[in-house]
């Protein structure tokens, strides 16, 4: 991999980070007046219209196969439907830092999924870097997850946030099929949203969740800014270090976040740092250097790579 293409992927896990790591406090945003599984299909449903609308200017294909399809409605059912329904839905019972501290495992449950389901071996560095993170995020959220008390509401936010980031590596895991097959990255992503939104849509009417939309200028925009900036925007540039990088270099995004979200906490906020967070900061940018360091782990072989896998695509929480 050329020298020029490691700068771009690396700029595009920043602004992930970056957008993400905003996110935690936009979702904050939309709970209250509004079902979160209601915002969450506004927010999959915009996207998804706007990748459309995206492959259409650019005049890319839209139409998939039926393997691609299968494994788009496999993402949208992990990733958009699975994933998010747990993080809003944990949001409501802890901390966002909480819920962080779950998905701070992605990578390492990443590296161990891909092992055993697809056989591939990663480098040790890689699993270091998935201990690293893991702990770093801890030790960032360690405060505020003493002071959760550990009732029955935080066991149960965690066991949402757990379904939330299991649903992140399966969702990997359909991803990784959709790029065997070389679906096109922009309208596997719209597809996959698209999904996510009809399963989440069928699944609100179902339990009988009350369909309402807020118009005030908090909830519009952050909507707004979760619709572009945190799921087309985000999600392009996730799955497009995915395919290039492997996935467990991508998912190592759910470690940096949180790191974003309390720098975001600081300067807005007012929030001081423990001791213990800055020791997880070290941690975190320690594991990522690490991957960036290793050989791709997660990756299939480049026989099996997507053939329409763009160089740097333009992609959440």
């Amino acid at each position: 991999m050329d020298r020029s293409r490691s700068y771009l992927d690396v700029v595009a896990i920043v602004a992930c980070a970056l957008i993400w790591g905003t996110t935690w406090h936009a979702i904050k945003m939309q709970l209250g007046q509004v079902d979160p599984l209601v915002s969450i299909t506004y927010r999959f449903s915009i996207a998804s219209l706007l990748l459309f609308a995206w492959c259409a200017l650019r005049g890319e294909r839209v139409t998939l196969s039926g393997s691609q399809h299968s494994a788009a409605l496999g993402v949208g059912l992990c990733i958009f439907t699975l994933d998010y329904a747990g993080v809003y839905e944990a949001e409501t019972r802890v901390a966002s830092a909480v819920v962080s501290i779950m998905f701070g495992a992605t990578a390492l449950l990443n590296l161990t999924a891909f092992r055993w389901l697809q056989g591939q071996r990663a480098p040790a560095k890689a699993w270091a870097a998935g201990v690293l993170g893991a702990c770093g995020v801890v030790l960032l959220s360690w405060g505020e997850l003493a002071r959760s008390g550990f009732d029955l509401r935080t066991a149960q936010g965690l066991a949402l946030a757990l379904v939330g980031v299991l649903g992140t590596v399966g969702g990997n895991l359909f991803a990784l099929r959709g790029e065997r097959a070389h679906t096109p990255l922009a309208a596997s992503t719209a597809w996959s949203m698209a999904y996510g939104s009809l399963l989440l849509a069928l699944f609100s009417s179902v339990t009988g969740r009350r369909w309402q939309f807020d118009a005030s200028p908090t909830y519009v925009g952050s909507l707004v800014y979760l619709a572009v900036l945190g799921s087309v925007v985000a999600f392009l540039l996730y799955f497009g270090v995915a395919r290039r990088r492997g996935y467990t270099m991508a998912s190592y995004i759910s470690a940096l976040t949180p790191l974003i979200a309390m720098l975001m906490s600081s300067l807005f906020e007012g929030k001081t740092w423990e001791p213990t967070a800055f020791v997880g900061v070290t941690l975190v940018v320690l594991g990522q250097w690490l991957l960036l360091r290793a050989r791709q782990g997660g990756q299939p072989p480049p026989a099996a790579q997507g053939a329409e896998a763009p160089a740097l695509a333009p992609r959440e929480l």
